[in-house]
């Protein structure tokens, strides 16, 4: 019997949660990112797209090309908790679930007792359930007999569609797709094997051998070769232990004050120790990372003498770090992040010395924040959850000069009226997350 494997992706994720949390924004243009010059798209919903805004696409192409789209700061709390509700279905259906990210996951369903010819009607009660769940998101779901298939077959099904692909169609299924659908394929190697005239699946499959190892090589040509049959034997992988933890954030101006980055520095260190302790892990290197505005970068790295989730530890290795590192000609990204763990804390071999203390330095601007070009949003960023005393909950529509301009909505009541009040209003304030009924406690930030 072939296997079956599930893939299901969460349609335009980050987007998608926006305009369910936010009435005002259904069926309109919402871009998550590229706030900034400097900023990078996330997301697009699909209107977005329709205008050729997509992921990875700068913020100022994203606005010349839609200006009138939503551009909002990403709110990851809420995502984490729309996934959490999902991944949880998953795993109701099969302990073997192996999630790629927030939005998407493969499941395996041998555990799961779904027969073939059931399997039209179990993905549409899945796909109806997260819906359900979720208070209105929708998925894209594919299955085939391996990883790359049942994505390939998601991706053919989106939006909000499912493909359920038999074992005698998969061949006829992958045989016109471009080269590059091929897990591993990226730009270099697609154009090498255009080079020798291989533009589709069916070309590769038919590709002589040995020709095809002496362009790509060895490995990568036998790989290719049998991902071009149909054939990937990788397991789905229901436990995934991370390599590192880290965060990083990218400037809408260049930042020449090493007062004001050590500040930066802190406040990351804090956020990715606290991330590592509810993981339950410990560390023992601490990575920097650097990138100047003529886009050079350097990246180095120090043991912290044993493994440790202490945040002091951790912030005095990436302040140390940060000292021997020349920001005179202008830092355009700050970075800093944890790896090499262990599942128990190690004392250090030596001694150490004790962190240093937070900067007291008055240098102009150290102390404001700065402007950010991520995804994440910090402060009264468009789209940030907010709550007034008189008009109850709603979001940042937006802000600037001292104003904040507030829609007051939830995802419960359709759109609502807009406000705007003075930044520093005493009955405005940021609001925690509303709910979802389904939500499952979690410790996660």
């Amino acid at each position: 019997m072939p296997r079956r494997i599930l893939h299901l992706d969460l349609d335009a994720f980050y987007a998608a949660v926006e305009q369910r949390d936010k009435p005002s924004l259904r069926g309109k243009a919402v871009v998550v990112g590229g706030s900034g010059q400097r900023g990078v798209v996330a997301t697009a919903s699909y209107e977005a797209r329709t205008f050729g805004v997509r992921s990875a696409m700068s913020g100022a192409e994203a606005r010349r090309r839609a200006p009138h789209a939503a551009f909002l700061g990403g709110r990851f709390p809420a995502y984490r908790e729309s996934s959490r509700i999902v991944m949880a279905l998953l795993r109701e259906i099969s302990p073997l679930v192996e999630p790629l990210s927030l939005d998407e996951a493969f499941v395996d369903l041998a555990p799961s007792g779904w027969g073939d010819d059931e399997l039209v009607d179990r993905v549409a009660w899945l796909r109806s359930e997260v819906t359900r769940r979720t208070e209105g998101l929708t998925a894209s779901v594919g299955v085939g007999s391996a990883k790359f298939l049942a994505k390939l077959a998601s991706e053919a099904a989106k939006p909000d569609g499912a493909r359920i692909l038999l074992p005698d169609e998969e061949l006829d299924f992958i045989s016109p797709l471009p080269v590059r659908a091929i897990p591993g394929v990226g730009p270099a190697t697609e154009q090498r094997l255009m080079a020798i005239g291989l533009y589709t699946v069916a070309d590769l499959r038919a590709a002589d051998r040995a020709e095809l190892i002496r362009e790509v090589g060895q490995a990568a040509g036998e790989g290719l070769a049998a991902l071009a049959q149909g054939r990937d034997d990788r397991e789905v992988q229901a436990q995934r232990d991370p390599k590192s933890i880290s965060t990083e954030d990218t400037f809408q101006t260049d930042l020449t004050d090493p007062v004001q980055l050590e500040l930066i520095l802190r406040r990351d260190a804090a956020g990715v120790a606290g991330r590592l302790t509810r993981a339950g892990y410990f560390a023992r290197t601490v990575t920097l990372k650097v990138r100047f505005a003529d886009f050079t970068t350097r990246t180095i790295a120090r043991s912290l003498g044993g493994a440790t989730d202490s945040v002091d530890a951790i912030t005095a290795a990436g302040v140390s770090l940060l000292s021997e590192v020349d920001v005179r000609p202008g830092v355009r990204l700050l970075g800093i992040g944890v790896s090499n763990f262990t599942t128990a804390a190690q004392e250090r071999l030596f001694g150490e010395d004790d962190p240093p203390p937070a900067s007291t330095s008055t240098t102009t601007g150290a102390d404001t924040e700065v402007a950010l070009s991520g995804v994440r949003g910090s402060g009264y960023h468009p789209g940030a959850d907010v709550e007034h005393d008189v008009h109850g909950r709603g979001w940042v529509w937006g802000s600037g000069l001292g104003r904040v301009t507030v829609r007051f909505e939830t995802r419960d009541t359709g759109p609502g009226p807009i406000r705007t009040f003075a930044v520093d209003d005493p009955a405005l304030r940021p609001a925690g997350l509303y709910p979802l009924p389904l939500a499952v406690s979690t410790d996660d930030e």
